[in-house]
C-alpha cells in the first residue's frame, strides 16, 4: 500500500496558556512512501516524528493537509477504519490474558463480512505467532516473557490485522543492546515476508540505517533530508543531518577558505575553488590517513584499540568539539608517546557547510 503526505501539518496549542501562540510539531510535510518499503523517521526527541506517525494511524487530527493510502483519502478516516497495525514503545500488552489471546484480542470486533470464527481467529493468531517466531509461547502471560518477546507479541498483534500499513514507534528503545540488534534484524525479516508498507520512527540513527530502505531526517517538524541511508550518510545537505548520522559522530572543525585553499587552524588541507569565506569543516572519523608528513596535524591525546579498528583520540584548537576521533586500520603502526599525530584527508569524507547557514557547500 503506497502512502502519501501532502502538505501534512500538525498544530498544538501552545502549554504556556498566558504566553498564547501555539507550537507547530510538523510542518508542510511532503513525501511518498513506496508500496512495500520499509520507512525510517529519525530525528532527535521533539523533532515530530511520532507526530506524523500517529497522523497516519489517524490517533492525531491534521491541522491541514491531506494522507491517502493508495489513492484513498483518508485524513478524517478513524484509526478503527484505516487498516493500520501500530506498535507502541511501551508493548501495551494486557497482563492477564495469555500471548494467545494477546495476539487474537484485534479480531475479537471484526464484524459484518469481516468477522472470524473463534477456530479461524486462533489460527491466523498461530500464523502471527510463527512468523515473529513465539509460536511456543502462546499460552503463557506476559509477566513470563523477556522484553525482546513481548516486542515480538506486540508485533505479532499489529500483524493478525493483516494490515495494510505497519506503524512502529520506537518500538526498541526498551530492549537492552543485544536485543535491540537481534529484534531489529527480526523486523526487517518480517517486513522483507509480508511486503507490508511500514513507517518505523527512532531517534537512534544506526537503527534507522541498519533496516530501512528509506530514511527521512527531521528537526523541530521539518524534513531535513530524504533519501536511501548510505546516500543521506555520504551527501548530507546541511551541517545538522551530517553530525546526525554517524557512530562515532562527524568531527567538525572551524575552518576558513582563503586563496583557493582551505585551511583548519594553520593548516592548509586542501585546494578548493570557493570564494573566500569561514566554513564549518566535517570530516568523517574514517576518512583520516595517517600520514607523519600529512596535511592536519592534531595534539594526541590516546589510542583506543577496538580489535579490527583503532580509535585515535585527539584535538585541535579548531575543533568544534572538545576531541576528535578517527578512525584507521589496527595494522597500522602508532607512537603512543608522540605529543602531536598528522593525518592526510580522504576527499569524499571531507564536507564543507556555509558558517551561516549551516547548508552543504559543494566544492
Amino acid at each position: 500500500m503506497k502512502v502519501v503526505l501532502e502538505n501534512v501539518t500538525k498544530i498544538f496549542p501552545s502549554r504556556d496558556k498566558k504566553a498564547g501562540g501555539e507550537v507547530v510539531a510538523v510542518n508542510n510535510f511532503n513525501f511518498e512512501i513506496p508500496d512495500g518499503k520499509l520507512i525510517g523517521l529519525l530525528g532527535p526527541s521533539g523533532c515530530g516524528k511520532s507526530t506524523t506517525l500517529y497522523m497516519i494511524s489517524g490517533l492525531q487530527k491534521l491541522s491541514s493537509g491531506h494522507i491517502y493510502f493508495g489513492e484513498e483519502d483518508v485524513s478524517d478516516l478513524s484509526p478503527e477504519n484505516r487498516g493500520v497495525g501500530l506498535v507502541f514503545q511501551n508493548y501495551a500488552l494486557y497482563p492477564h490474558m495469555t500471548v494467545k489471546q494477546n495476539i487474537m484480542f484485534p479480531l475479537e470486533n471484526l464484524k459484518g463480512s469481516d468477522k472470524l470464527s473463534k477456530e479461524e481467529r486462533i489460527e491466523r493468531a498461530r500464523e502471527a505467532a510463527r512468523l515473529v517466531q513465539i509460536d511456543e509461547l502462546l499460552e503463557r502471560k506476559p509477566s513470563e516473557l523477556s522484553g525482546g518477546q513481548q516486542q515480538r507479541v506486540a508485533i505479532a498483534r499489529a500483524l493478525v490485522k493483516m494490515p495494510k500499513v505497519l506503524l512502529l514507534d520506537e518500538p526498541l528503545s526498551n530492549l537492552d543492546a543485544r536485543l535491540r540488534l537481534q529484534t531489529r534484524e527480526e523486523i526487517r525479516r518480517i517486513q522483507r515476508e509480508t511486503k507490508i508498507t511500514t513507517v518505523f520512527v527512532t531517534h537512534d540513527q544506526e537503527e534507522a540505517m541498519s533496516i530501512s530502505d528509506m530514511i527521512v531526517v527531521m528537526k523541530l517538524g521539518v524534513i531535513q533530508q530524504i533519501g536511501a541511508p548510505q546516500d543521506v550518510y555520504d551527501n548530507p545537505t546541511n551541517l545538522f543531518v551530517a553530525k546526525f548520522l554517524g557512530t562515532p559522530p562527524i568531527n567538525v572543525f572551524n575552518g576558513e577558505v582563503k586563496n583557493g585553499k582551505l585551511y583548519i587552524g594553520k593548516d592548509a588541507v586542501m585546494d578548493v575553488k570557493l570564494e573566500d569565506k569561514k566554513v564549518f569543516v566535517g570530516i568523517r572519523p574514517e576518512g583520516f590517513i595517517l600520514n607523519p608528513n600529512g596535511v592536519l596535524t592534531n595534539d594526541l591525546l590516546s589510542v583506543e584499540v577496538m580489535g579490527r579498528d583503532v580509535s585515535i583520540v585527539s584535538s585541535n584548537p579548531a575543533s568544534a568539539n572538545p576531541t576528535i576521533r578517527s578512525i584507521i586500520d589496527a595494522d597500522s603502526k602508532i607512537d603512543r608517546d608522540a605529543k602531536t599525530i598528522s593525518f592526510d584527508i580522504k576527499p569524499n569524507k571531507i564536507f564543507l557547510f556555509d558558517a551561516e547557514t549551516e547548508e552543504r557547500i559543494y566544492f
